[in-house]
């Protein structure tokens, strides 16, 4: 750079440990807990087995931010994972990483969650956005505006305008956010458990002839029920390491990284605990596998003790959790198109920062504009659902990162080394493989069209790297394994 030329802006570490926290749980907490558990009770049949899922999906995920903590700890830098798969495995792959989750992965997550919020909206105020407001076909591709899918967009623009701010005004956001949630969560179940009549040997019952309604037969008992039921309860705990492309702009990342982890993880496990618990002491197993698909396990517990107001409440508990699910997932994941255009990656506009904010603008401003597409398409939930086995083979290179760097990186300074290396990092990455191979032999037909998303960034990569030197090592440890 010449001498008289002017310094490029960079990111601000404005993010304290409240905030980091708060961007875990606040993706984490969407609406698994209200909707999974009747699911889950029919793939495996008992409420004692469905809490152990829950233990065991949360030990999971717990097993995996071991390893993120150790490598975010050790490269706090914008956009987490693409940084992490890039040094580990090579470009390729980290701009196949980037290019999944942009494309597909987080801003479909973003469109469901915008139109989720729209639904239970409309559920809040009684009806009337379902209406047809436009109706066109766009080179083939039919795009229906509906007052459902005008409210999501509203959404969807406003949550990305307001994270063009700077992003210590969207941590703050995050914590209020937060911790309403926590407090809508808290009050369902100590409504139940104090206000409700249950009883406790509910735990000790099984779904006997429940009626299950679009629970495939294959998905109930045995190992495959057990499957499925880890499936919904790790969607559930999905966004375990939502604060990882913000690492760059996090302060004391070595300490706060970590606990960000750990904090977020025993927030929401605990929170899941209970109101399972507070649901099967309410309700019997077999009630909560009779439950309508038109209605969620939250709204028949509440109904036991608030009546009518049950199905408002739940519907504003939803928009909530929906909410700040979008809010969270906006920040952060603008930072990965960010980071990978800082490489010519991808767009080089999207690598530039506002010199007032210090936030990538652009980059939020195509997330937002992309996420309204899928919005406008309905093609999120296909999507979305083709590519879950992709997100956790990207988490799986992620996690297993921390293997190449110690043998690469043997003496680089570690603030926090991962707990149980390598027996603990080995488990999450065995049962990583084995929810990846179960769904090419379950679903392999939505595999395959997951590859093929994957697969479709190729051109992309080509065209973004035709005349792209070797990027320059970075300053500092995490320069040794730079690719």
């Amino acid at each position: 750079m010449a001498a008289n030329a002017p310094a490029r802006p960079e990111l601000l570490r404005a993010l304290g440990l409240t905030a980091a926290i708060a961007m875990n749980v606040a993706n984490m907490i969407g609406t698994g807990v209200f909707l999974k558990s009747r699911v889950m009770t029919c793939n495996v049949g008992s409420a004692s087995a469905v809490l152990a899922v829950w233990v065991a999906a949360g030990l999971l995920s717990l097993a995996g931010t071991f390893s993120y903590a150790e490598v975010a700890a050790l490269m706090p830098e914008a956009g987490g994972e693409y940084v992490f798969i890039r040094r580990a495995y090579g470009r390729l792959l980290g701009f196949l990483y980037g290019w999944t989750f942009f494309a597909v992965v987080r801003t479909g997550s973003q469109a469901a969650l915008a139109v989720g919020f729209a639904i239970f909206l409309n559920v809040a105020i009684g009806g009337g956005l379902e209406r047809d407001l436009l109706g066109l076909s766009v080179a083939g591709v039919p795009l229906h505006l509906t007052g459902l899918t005008l409210v999501a967009l509203v959404l969807i623009w406003g949550v990305g305008l307001y994270n063009t701010r700077p992003v210590a005004a969207g941590g703050n956001a995050a914590i209020v956010l937060t911790v309403l949630k926590v407090l809508l969560l808290i009050a369902l179940a100590a409504g139940a458990f104090l206000l409700a009549k249950g009883d406790f040997a509910h735990l000790g019952q099984s779904a006997v002839n429940g009626r299950c309604e679009e629970v495939a037969g294959s998905a109930r008992g045995g190992i495959a029920g057990f499957g499925a039921a880890m499936l919904g309860a790790l969607w559930a705990y999905d966004g375990w390491n939502n604060v990882t492309p913000l690492a760059g702009e996090i302060k004391d990342p070595s300490r706060n990284l970590p606990r960000a982890f750990f904090g977020g993880m025993a927030v929401v496990g605990a929170l899941y605990l209970v109101c399972n618990l507070a649901y099967y002491y309410v309700l019997t197993p077999t009630e909560i596998a009779n439950v309508s698909v038109n209605s969620t396990v939250a709204t028949e517990v509440m109904q036991r003790f608030a009546g009518p107001a049950a199905v408002t409440f739940v519907a504003v508990a939803l928009m909530f959790s929906s909410f700040g699910s979008i809010h969270a997932s906006v920040l952060a994941n603008s930072r990965i198109p960010y980071a990978m255009a800082r490489e010519g990656l991808f767009f080089r506009g999207l690598a530039q920062l506002s010199p007032t904010t210090r936030v990538p603008v652009r980059a939020t401003i195509a997330q937002a504009a992309w996420a309204s597409v899928l919005a406008l398409t309905g093609s999120y939930d296909t999507l979305t659902d083709s590519v879950i086995f992709a997100a956790w083979l990207f988490y799986g290179l992620s996690a297993g990162s921390v293997f190449v760097f110690r043998r690469t990186m043997p003496d680089a300074p570690r603030p926090y080394r991962a707990f149980g290396y390598p027996w603990v990092p080995a488990v999450f990455l065995l049962v990583t493989a084995w929810l990846i191979e179960n769904t090419f032999v379950a679903r392999p037909l939505l595999a395959l069209v997951g590859v093929a998303i994957m697969l479709a960034g190729l051109p992309f990569y080509w065209w973004f790297t035709r005349s792209l030197t070797p990027p320059s090592p970075p300053a500092g440890p995490a320069g040794a394994a730079a690719s």
